[in-house]
């Protein structure tokens, strides 16, 4: 049907957006709360990609075993599994910057102002009058 979309809209709304993006976002926060790396949340949100393909294909296409083999088969099609992860890590990102800016600017107010929702910036020394 199209490059992200392979059956219905509503489809794509409801499975990678609602699920798939809360669940990302969700994964995002936690990871960066628990100050883990880039890589590790690329790493779950792969593993999310798949989870999403899954379902997509169970609930809306024909979950039959012919229909993940071969050439009419959309379970393992490399293109709406890419389109589906980066939905999903564009949500795991917004998630995790915005916990890490929250951590950043309380957990070290007297280093950190908020200068934004996604940033933030050092604190300017005050000089003691001498």
């Amino acid at each position: 049907m199209g490059l992200f979309v392979e059956k219905s809209y509503a489809a794509f709304f409801i499975v990678t957006v609602l699920i798939g993006g809360g669940s990302a976002f969700m994964t995002g926060r936690a990871l960066a709360r628990g100050w883990k790396s880039w890589g590790r949340l690329v790493f779950f949100i792969m593993l999310l990609g798949l989870a999403v393909r899954f379902l997509h294909w169970g609930l809306f296409l024909d979950a039959t075993y012919e229909s993940w083999r071969g050439v009419q088969g959309t379970l393992l099609s490399i293109q709406y599994y890419l389109a589906d992860t980066a939905v999903l890590l564009a949500f795991a990102a917004l998630g995790y910057r915005l916990q890490r800016v929250r951590q950043m600017t309380t957990q070290y107010r007297w280093l950190y102002k908020r200068t934004g929702p996604l940033s933030w910036r050092r604190r300017e020394e005050t000089s003691s009058p001498t």
